[in-house]
């Protein structure tokens, strides 16, 4: 089952829509128990990296299991930034540290927040890329993410810099952007996600 953790930080209404529009079945729980459960878990983000480490902590455990048995997971928005070990704009506030590195405020010299569409390009292989070539995805960002290991860049997106668009290392991924809200593209990158197996 697709579950869809329900932390108080995330737009659910929005993520759960990309879903539907798929034909996919879904749930949105709090339960850790009912989570520890799923086969595919999405974590969705909005807001400020140190609020949503707060109330993550209680999921931190079944997040971890569920990512060492190599269950599909998706983080998006803030949830792909609550991945990374750090953040610029929470100081000593610790991530997930699923991802080695931090996150950075946008660079001086362009628009802030990054909001509207913008290009992806592929730079490696990722099942939830597959097909994926060249389209433009929906972003609303102030904060990106700069990991250690640059191998795990899986789509870039030009905004003065190189934007590490979407992670990917095993079945863990991520997307800066909103899939959910970037026409057949973006769910595209949904089904590619719901049809990987555990």
């Amino acid at each position: 089952m697709i579950t869809i953790i329900d932390y108080k930080s995330g737009n659910l209404k929005s993520i759960s829509n990309g879903f539907k529009k798929i034909g996919e079945d879904f749930q949105i729980t709090d339960d850790v128990e009912v989570i520890s459960d799923a086969t595919h878990l999405v974590l969705p983000g909005v807001g400020a990296f140190g609020s949503a480490m707060e109330n993550l902590e209680l999921f931190r455990d079944v997040i971890e299991e569920h990512i060492a048995d190599d269950k599909p997971f998706l983080g998006v928005c803030l949830g792909q930034q609550v991945l990374m070990s750090e953040s610029e704009e929470s100081p000593n506030i610790r991530g997930l540290d699923l991802f080695k590195g931090r996150c950075e405020f946008l660079p001086k010299g362009v628009k802030v927040p990054h909001m509207g569409w913008n290009q992806l390009n592929v730079v490696k292989d990722s099942a939830i890329l597959e097909g994926i070539d060249k389209e433009y995805f929906y972003f609303v960002h102030s904060y990106h993410v700069i990991p250690d290991d640059s191998d795990i860049i899986a789509g870039t997106c030009d905004y003065g810099i190189d934007v590490a668009a979407s992670l990917s290392q095993n079945n863990l991924f991520s997307t800066q952007f909103h899939p959910e809200k970037s026409g057949k593209a973006g769910l595209r990158i949904l089904k590619n996600f719901t049809s990987i197996k555990e």
